[in-house]
């Protein structure tokens, strides 16, 4: 295995190491010093207009940060994820979702497969399901359309089709609705089970293997509701032949295990799969999100695609000083390594976006949670940073206070949109605009601050001033389009796809593993005779980990 190159080793970062030691933040300097700074630190990307004046930057940081992207190779690493490189060495695998939105004239051969062509095919097979389901065509056993689709699956088979099933509800078939099981907790499949009728209900299974612990617990829980509830209105009978009818018109999988699929009682037909090359943080775009396929329709899914794809363009042909991914990255970089910057929150303007942060927990720190390099060896720099968010302006009332006067630097990520889903007018006042008011105030706020001498000058008394002044100086990007199409969607999700592809490259690091996620999973196997009454098991148990087995088997109704 090659050995990977050290980020501190390199004259664009010992630059930046120089430029930080002198640095001062002034953003209120800055712009006064410079009335076209927001112009000159503007860039757009598709239909994202992105403000990164606010960061604490000037000239010579920027240099920097775009001569560390020559410096690690950041192009040449680029272009081998979109060529199909084994770029994921620890599984020796291609990294490939730009390959699940590339438009179908195009052609990609890897590992003697023409990948695009596969995920064409596969993309007319979810489509025509979509449509069966959107028309009517597809029934339940009893001949009934159906009106609710519940999507089981965990991790990327859960976060990136609920995120956006909820960013584009306002493109929502009417008389349809999507509901989403991921937790192995049974009061999960219970409460998004009630009140569905069964006769209506059609449930997809999201497992690239259907091995997967939690999803095909929660299958089989829910297969069992299905068959439970249909028996009890006197829908089937409880023979064989009535349940297996049932299952197969009820449950579809986005699988490539067909023998496993057909064995829970799936056909293997109604399976829709998909490929090694695609991680699960990164697969919404492929039949992943066959919910929200049907939910949407083939039409704006297709236009989701396109978003993706012209993201990938830009991210693969502009130079660094304008490419929106890059820049961002590698200011995250800046900020997780010479700030020492600890988290990141994103903070959506728009309640549509209320999962988006959720999904970029996973999206970014299953991706760039790693303590070695691609190569094995320890990294020299920080990795990662907790993501976090809520919307705009339920986290004013929450957190903000942190941001804007705690200890920590957090830079943030600021999204709003021009024209709402739903303009509403209160007494002559557009909501949307107060709304937006929130949205320009806060980032104004966390940059500029409030001196002490603008606090007395409010009238404050003089032992009250310390507590009301807002240093500024708090880095925030703000991001905005004109509306939240799918393609927005799928603009935004590839945007911090690159961001977070960037941050790795700079730090060396295999972006596209999880082997992190592996041993509480292995343990839990273990653990579970432990808990059902098995001593040897128990007694193998470390002693904190036996004492807590024993208070629960104690104390369980």
């Amino acid at each position: 295995m090659a050995t990977m190159s050290d980020v501190t080793t390199t004259e664009a970062w010992r630059r930046l190491a120089e430029l930080h030691e002198s640095f001062t933040p002034d953003l209120r300097g800055w712009f006064a010093a410079n009335p076209g700074r927001a112009a000159e630190y503007t860039r757009t990307a598709g239909d994202l207009h992105v403000d990164l004046s606010k960061n604490l930057i000037d000239a010579a940081v920027l240099d920097a940060l775009i001569a560390l992207a020559d410096e690690i190779g950041l192009a040449a690493k680029r272009d081998a994820m979109f060529a199909g490189v084994h770029i994921n060495n620890t599984e020796d695998r291609a990294v490939l979702h730009t390959a699940l939105r590339r438009p179908r004239t195009d052609s990609l051969t890897v590992d003697g497969q023409d990948v695009v062509a596969d995920v064409h095919a596969t993309l007319d097979a979810v489509y025509a399901f979509a449509n069966k389901v959107r028309s009517g065509e597809w029934k339940g056993v009893t001949g009934k359309p159906i009106a609710t689709v519940v999507n089981i699956g965990i991790g990327g088979s859960d976060l990136g089709p609920v995120m956006v099933y909820e960013a584009l509800k306002p493109y929502k078939q009417d008389g349809l609705e999507c509901r989403f099981v991921s937790n192995i907790d049974p009061t999960d499949v219970y409460e998004k089970t009630a009140g569905l009728d069964p006769e209506t209900t059609l449930f997809i299974v999201a497992s690239k293997t259907f091995t997967t612990l939690e999803t095909i617990t929660n299958a089989k829980m829910a297969r069992s509701w299905l068959l439970e509830a249909l028996a009890s209105q006197g829908a089937i009978d409880g023979s064989d032949a009535a349940q297996a009818d049932a299952i197969a018109k009820h449950f579809v999988a986005v699988s490539t295990a067909l023998d496993k699929v057909a064995e829970f009682g799936i056909d293997p037909a109604n399976a829709f799969g998909f490929w090694d090359w695609v991680g699960g943080r990164y697969s919404v775009d492929s039949a992943v999100g066959t919910a929200v396929a049907v939910a949407v329709g083939p039409e704006n899914f297709a236009d989701f695609l396109a978003g993706f794809h012209t993201i990938d363009e830009h991210f693969a042909t502009t130079a660094w000083r304008d490419n929106v991914p890059a820049l961002m990255g590698l200011l995250n970089v800046w900020y997780v390594n010479f700030f020492k910057a600890g988290s990141h929150a994103v903070l959506p303007y728009a309640q549509y976006l209320h999962r988006f942060a959720a999904y970029l927990q996973q999206l970014t720190m299953e991706s760039n949670g790693k303590g070695v390099k691609a190569d094995g060896t320890p990294v020299t720099t920080e990795t990662g940073e907790v993501f976090w968010g809520e919307p705009g302006t339920n986290g004013q009332h929450a957190f903000y206070q942190l941001i804007h006067q705690g200890t920590q630097l957090i830079p943030a990520d600021f999204i709003a949109v021009a024209t709402p889903h739903r303009p509403i007018q209160d007494g002559g006042q557009d909501v949307h605009e107060l709304f937006l008011a929130n949205f320009f105030a806060q980032t104004k706020a966390l940059a500029f601050g409030k001196t002490a001498d603008e606090v007395r000058a409010d009238g404050v008394a003089e032992d009250l001033v310390s507590a009301k002044v807002f240093l500024g100086n708090r880095p925030t990007t703000s991001i905005m389009a004109p509306s939240l199409t799918p393609s927005v969607v799928g603009q935004l999700i590839a945007l911090y796809e690159h961001i977070t592809f960037t941050q790795a490259t700079a730090w060396g690091i295999n972006a596209f593993d999880q082997w992190g996620v592996e041993l509480g999973k292995v343990l839990a196997k273990q653990i579970t005779p432990a808990i059902a009454g098995d001593e040897e098991a128990l007694a193998d148990q470390d002693p904190s980990t036996k004492a807590l087995i024993e208070y629960y088997r104690a104390n369980r109704a």
